[in-house]
């Protein structure tokens, strides 16, 4: 029997964000990476991380990180979270990228029950 909620409000969220990182932009990628996932495990609803370096393969991404919330609200929560910590710090996420050329797919899934 599946235990995924077909109530989409309730059903948790999987934010995944695939990078292209040159290797000049690593370690400050990792380091923005590090703090942002620092922030988000304090958070309510936070249900557990990953950070995935491509070790092989023909992908185009070489980061993938995942982080999955409890539920919308959860999620929702975090979004406005993050941003704040972005405002208050001075941090912009786009001119990061632009500067140190990383490119980015970015979603948020939801688990299927198959």
């Amino acid at each position: 029997m599946s235990t995924i909620s077909t109530d989409a409000a309730f059903a948790p969220v999987y934010r995944v964000d695939k990078f292209a990182v040159p290797a000049a932009g690593r370690q400050e990628f990792l380091e923005r990476v590090s703090a942002t996932h620092d922030a988000l495990r304090r958070l309510d609803g936070f249900m557990g991380d990953v950070v995935l370096e491509q070790a092989s393969g023909p992908g185009d991404f070489n980061f993938v990180t995942l982080v999955e919330w409890r539920d919308e609200a959860a999620f929702a929560g975090a979004s406005q979270a993050v941003a704040s910590m972005h405002r208050e710090t001075g941090f912009d996420r786009h001119e990061m990228m632009e500067r140190l050329g990383i490119r980015a797919d970015i979603a948020n899934y939801r688990a299927l029950p198959v």
